[in-house]
């Protein structure tokens, strides 16, 4: 489903950043955007900066699970500095409804990820993809190897084992060994 991104801009609050830049909406089944202005109050503006595709897999229904069981079910936002000097301050890579990959972005640090409650419309989206194809995975415990620790081991080193070049035995056990 395409869905449109909308990113405020609004005056820094310290010398060093001249603006505040945030993820504040999404708009579900918007049309493409290349950070066309919505609003303008006073100095803060919202862009419709762009409209990443929300694709949901059916592998990752248990996190789509978590999302929604939140006390805010939200999507989450990837964007990236731009590299260029012009007024579009990030780049929209994706857009996911999937915490553990929005945790995996922000792990490197090169990526920076907002946070924005889901629409009515979308929480149903997703709520109704999970149910159709979200299965539950029995827990399985894993069992000890049935390996033996009584017998007799090969190694260096081991005092069990008469080798006369055994280099990490000690000087008493070689000359043990020797006789």
């Amino acid at each position: 489903m395409p869905v449109g991104v909308v990113m405020r801009r609004t005056p820094g609050v310290t010398r060093w950043a001249k603006w505040h830049w945030s993820a504040v909406a999404v708009l579900p089944g918007a049309g493409p955007a290349d950070w066309r202005e919505l609003r303008r109050e006073g100095e803060a503006v919202e862009y419709h900066a762009a409209t990443p595709t929300l694709e949901l897999h059916g592998a990752e229904t248990e996190a789509y699970l978590h999302g929604l069981s939140a006390e805010v079910p939200s999507v989450y936002v990837v964007m990236r500095d731009a590299e260029t000097d012009g007024p579009v301050p990030y780049e929209v890579l994706l857009i996911t409804a999937s915490p553990y990959e929005a945790q995996d972005y922000t792990d490197s640090g090169d990526e920076l990820v907002g946070k924005i409650p889901m629409p009515h419309g979308l929480v149903a989206w997703v709520r109704d993809f999970v149910e159709e194809h979200h299965q539950e995975e029995a827990f399985v415990k894993r069992k000890r190897d049935r390996k033996r620790i009584d017998e007799v081991q090969d190694g260096i080193g081991d005092p069990r084992i008469g080798k006369p070049g055994d280099v990490y035995a000690s000087p008493a056990l070689k000359r043990r060994r020797m006789q």
